[in-house]
């Protein structure tokens, strides 16, 4: 029992650790921390207001969305005291029956904050009402009826502009939980899957990525986060992609790609980040969205292909089988990108195998 337990707890602080180290979590999250801000920046925020209410966390949306009632509704409730304590019209001050009253049936602060509360919520049960007697009250209720409505209007506009973001139509994009490098297209590439799980499309898609590694310049400066462009295309190109079904992204590794000094031995020992973007408008709101996620070294199968998804079944509709969507299959690749162009022969390297799934007739793409 207690060594299983520190196998998970070895796990565990094992994923804690590559989580911490990643730029971009698998999510698509950045995972950066800023430093020694000037103070007088953080009054930025405040000034860009409107971005810094849409980008909090809901809690304190919600928080705000409560504060901002309660506390107009408090607010106008002693200045509405405040008159019909100026006016005599409270019960401890014991007004004589021909007294003319600013609002009826105000008798303490309990019924002054009601009164605020139904005047700004536009409810009014009829039990206490504004008189023409008064001329500070009907000021007082223009101002609280106009602030109301702007609280209204501004707390809802965050809260439609929140579930609205772009960023949560990407929760509905998803990448395989590997990378494989495997021979195609007469060369070594790297591949990746990614699946839109919505049937509505993503116009304009354009697929790039970024490699990030620390680099030593000839003059012995160390570049932290050095960013190198790493080219993406799928069989009809890269960029508007027809992104109806899920996609398999191929970078081809040649003499200008920086996994081309890299091999099957010496890949895990490396140390760098690959961030995979893709850019689109959502067809049914018209939003552009911005999907993330990375690789490191020990996400990358070397001698691996993906298992094939795509099917079509007897009446003839195409069908997509998401348990393959991460598994592989060992293949014959060369040992680097160098000994492919060079020498003949593979190798296998046999890892984590896939299961096939018998019940689909895989298509064939180039059968006519």
């Amino acid at each position: 029992m207690f060594p299983s337990v520190q196998k998970r707890v070895r796990e565990y602080l094992a994923a804690r650790r590559i989580h911490r180290t990643r730029l971009v979590t698998k999510d698509g999250r950045c995972n950066i921390e800023f430093g020694n801000v000037l103070y007088s920046n953080h009054f930025a925020l405040l000034v860009d207001f409107w971005t810094t209410f849409v980008e909090i966390r809901w809690r304190y949306v919600l928080l705000i969305f409560t504060a901002s009632f309660a506390g107009s509704w408090f607010l106008f409730s002693l200045l509405w005291y405040w008159i019909a304590k100026s006016n005599g019209d409270l019960q401890w001050q014991h007004p004589p029956k021909n007294h003319t009253r600013c609002v009826d049936n105000i008798h303490g602060l309990t019924s002054a904050f009601l009164y605020s509360l139904e005047t700004q919520t536009t409810i009014g049960y009829g039990g206490r009402a504004l008189t023409e007697h008064c001329g500070g009250a009907i000021t007082l209720l223009i101002v609280q009826s106009i602030l109301g409505a702007v609280i209204n209007c501004f707390l809802c506009g965050v809260i439609l502009a929140k579930i609205s973001l772009p960023k949560k139509r990407a929760k509905t994009i998803t990448f395989s939980d590997m990378a494989v490098i495997c021979p195609k297209r007469d060369g070594l590439c790297l591949r990746i899957r990614v699946a839109n799980l919505r049937k509505t499309l993503l116009i304009g898609s354009q697929i790039y990525g970024k490699m990030l590694r620390t680099t030593v310049t000839p003059d012995g400066e160390t570049i932290i986060m050095d960013q190198v462009n790493i080219d993406f295309v799928v069989d009809a190109g890269k960029d508007n992609l027809f992104f109806v079904c899920p996609l398999t992204l191929t970078h081809v590794i040649d003499k200008t790609s920086p996994f081309f000094e890299m091999a099957v031995d010496t890949l895990h020992k490396q140390e760098f980040e690959l961030v995979v973007f893709l850019d689109g408008t959502a067809e049914s709101t018209s939003s552009s969205c911005q999907v993330r996620t990375s690789f490191i070294p020990q996400e990358i199968q070397w001698g691996y292909n993906f298992l094939p998804i795509i099917s079509r079944t007897k009446e003839g509709k195409y069908r997509v089988d998401f348990s393959n969507f991460s598994k592989t299959v060992p293949v014959a690749t060369a040992h680097c990108a160098y000994c492919f162009h060079n020498e003949k022969g593979h190798h296998h390297h046999h890892q984590n195998p896939g299961v096939e799934n018998q019940g689909f007739e895989v298509i064939d793409i180039n059968d006519q």
